[in-house]
């Protein structure tokens, strides 16, 4: 395996993405997606062959070039090849390549095509380069490099109020997580002298009982300070509560990207983040219970506001936030190896269940209301099936791939007994039959049940990718897209099925991450116990399925499945008085906990109030008013003072020069007119 081997998988889809974006115009449509895809392509080949090889032990750390050097310090861009990062390159090429085959089809009537795919193109770049980088100088590139484009996607249609302020959103949001990731940086370079990930893992283990001091004499653990501010960043790129307000709102870009960014790749950042920094998590037990708690909330109340989504890449994108909330409380009970599992095979099925979205959204005219759906099964038979498989996947059916990782997850959290398990065992239970609920909410209401676009519409829709009316009228059917949608959703589901039972035992049980993922067992025994409960009662994958049915997970998943169909095909009155009922508790909802309202009134509002009040203090009043105009005033005044002096007779030059003289000659003359003048002020005060 040669090192220019490793440059080219970075770099094609850089140069694909560099010649489109300049010279789009130029070239003919064709050539837009003929290129990206051409470049992604070869780069998930490349990807596969670095995978197969670090699968046989290949490994590869090593610098490219050092960037910059100050001091003691080197800046350099490398790489780092090993399981956990060839898995991701796999993961992330996949994913990317399907979307850019989506894409014709979706986009082929949009304007801005060429500028699309040289965008999404240019992310596949960016993601490749956070994960394969071997220090922090080059993961902040990268991870700054998707927040770019991510910014550009999603305010694509940047003509849209809503877009932009979406957009707008999301790059704020994630500055501030990015701001608490850049001092955790910051801590890791000033204790450790270094960026690079192996200098720095090797010198952890002599900071551990480090303490520093924040705030006066109160001492905090290095590492727990360190690692907690590592996941601020996570918690931005990775949506946590409560810097998860920007991803529903990011679904106003075109729904390719939302399967790209938002639910495949960008957002699984933070958790790739923290199992590559497990070495400094294995240090702080404060710090993933932390991680734990916060991921617990987020799988919690995020999937609760996906039962009243009515939009329906929103349903998706709620569901996305749970998830992510899942992988989270892997982090914390330190099975990192399950986070990443579960990372890989969501980035499957939720890649499908965004682009199944998208194929209903094409087919409707761009209606994205699902109450405005219905029957769909009988127009979309593809992506009926694709969609089902998405499902069945997300919500944890045996023998499909989300079981295997989100089992596994709601195991390691049983076992684990760092503080804050027992609420994030309760979280991801409870989230088994909230996700079952919602997630066939949603596919019941758009396959199954009575043709509701024919009906008058009781709902205002509008598109929400390309901004004005649209919808079937009455008289019209629906009409599946082609094969270039068609074939993506289908090569997503083979895996969506398949991947979990096939990567189970050498992911999670096996010699996979060895070396690359470090636990302390002793400390944290999660991943010991799920070993031994595996070999033990489950044996292979089979069994494991098998005995999926038989325990409280399925059951409470079915009694989701079981109860969306009731409420939504045979008793909808019911959703209806439970609303009017408990209305205080769906305005609650609705208001996504006041997180939104909460953002833009204190955190918005405050700093558009302190900015007016600086505008008006420091600027008009201060600069402009006291130090400009004020200046400008007083030698306004000097120069009509001085101005009556400079009368221009000679006569009136001479008698100051003789005054001027005689005053300078006769200094006792000045002294006695001074004691006089002090001695008649005395007389009178």
């Amino acid at each position: 395996m040669t090192e220019q081997l490793l440059i080219w998988i970075p770099v094609l889809p850089l140069i694909a993405a560099a010649v489109v974006g300049l010279f789009g115009n130029r070239l003919p449509r064709s050539a837009a997606h003929l290129l990206t895809i051409a470049g992604v392509g070869a780069a998930f080949v490349l990807s596969t062959i670095v995978f197969k090889a670090t699968l046989a032990g290949f490994t590869h750390n090593a610098d490219l070039y050092t960037w910059l050097v100050s001091g003691d310090i080197r800046f350099s861009v490398g790489f780092l090849i090993d399981n956990l990062t060839a898995m991701m390159m796999v993961v992330v090429t996949f994913v990317s390549l399907m979307v850019h085959i989506y894409t014709i089809g979706y986009m082929h009537e949009d304007p801005g095509y060429s500028r699309f795919f040289s965008y999404i193109s240019l992310f596949t770049f960016a993601m490749l380069m956070l994960v394969m980088s071997n220090n922090f100088m080059q993961l902040f590139f990268g991870w700054e490099a998707v927040g770019l484009v991510s910014y550009l996607l999603i305010g694509f249609w940047y003509t849209r109020p809503t877009a932009i302020y979406a957009n707008l959103k999301a790059f704020l949001v994630n500055r501030v997580g990015d701001f608490g990731f850049l001092l955790g940086i910051g801590l890791v370079l000033a204790y450790t002298g270094s960026l690079d990930y192996a200098e720095v893992f090797n010198a952890a283990p002599a900071l551990a009982d480090t303490q520093i001091n924040l705030f006066s004499n109160t001492a905090w653990s290095l590492m727990t300070v360190t690692c907690i501010l590592l996941f601020v960043g996570a918690m931005g790129k990775s949506a946590q509560v409560p810097l998860h307000v920007w991803l529903p709102d990011s679904m106003e870009g075109p729904t390719p990207i939302s399967a790209l960014i938002h639910a495949a790749t960008m957002v699984t950042a933070g958790i790739f983040m923290v199992a590559r920094m497990s070495p400094l998590f294995e240090m702080s037990t404060t710090a993933l219970s932390f991680v734990m708690t916060i991921g617990a909330i987020t799988a919690l109340f995020m999937g609760l506001l996906g039962i009243i989504q009515n939009d329906i890449k929103r349903v998706v994108a709620y569901s996305t936030l749970s998830q992510l909330g899942y992988m989270t409380v892997a982090l914390g009970a330190s099975a990192y190896s399950v986070a990443i599992f579960h990372l890989m095979t969501h980035a499957f099925f939720k890649a499908l269940l965004f682009l199944g979205a998208g194929s209903v959204i094409m087919g409707m005219h761009h209606d994205q209301d699902i109450r405005n759906m219905g029957n769909l099964k009988k127009y979309f038979p593809v992506t009926w099936i694709t969609s089902l498989i998405g499902s069945l996947a997300l919500i944890g059916t045996p023998f499909f791939a989300g079981f295997y990782s989100k089992d596994s997850i709601i195991e390691a959290v049983k076992f684990s007994h760092i503080p804050g398990s027992g609420f994030a065992y309760f979280a991801v239970m409870a989230g088994v039959f909230i996700t079952a609920f919602y997630s066939f909410r949603l596919y019941f209401l758009v396959f199954h049940g009575k043709e509701k676009w024919r009906e008058a519409k009781p709902h205002a829709h509008h598109d929400h990718d390309h901004g004005h009316h649209h919808g079937l009228a009455p008289d019209q059917d629906p009409h599946e897209p082609g094969w270039v949608v068609k074939l993506p959703l289908i090569l997503l589901a083979i895996p969506s099925v398949i991947i979990g039972y096939i990567a189970i035992e050498p992911m999670l049980f096996g010699d996979f991450f060895n070396g690359v993922i470090t636990v302390n067992a002793e400390a944290h025994p999660s991943m010991e116990h799920l070993t031994h409960h595996f070999h033990e009662l489950l044996h292979t994958p089979a069994g494991m399925a098998l005995h999926g049915f038989l325990t409280l997970p399925f059951a409470l998943a079915l009694a989701g499945v079981v109860l969306s169909w009731f409420f939504y095909m045979k008793r909808p009155d019911i959703p209806a008085a439970i609303q009017q009922r408990f209305s205080l508790i769906n305005r609650i909802l609705e208001n996504k906990y006041g997180f939104d309202s909460f953002n833009e009134r204190f955190f918005a509002g405050g700093s558009r109030l302190i900015g007016d009040k600086l505008w008006q203090i420091a600027d008009v009043k201060m600069i402009d008013g006291a130090i400009v105009n004020g200046t400008a005033k007083l030698i306004g005044t000097l120069s009509g003072v001085v101005r009556q002096v400079q009368s221009g007779m000679l006569y009136h030059y001479a008698f100051a020069m003789i005054i001027g003289a005689f005053l300078l000659l006769n200094k006792n003359f000045l002294i006695s007119i001074k004691t006089l003048f002090i001695t008649f002020l005395s007389k009178i005060f």
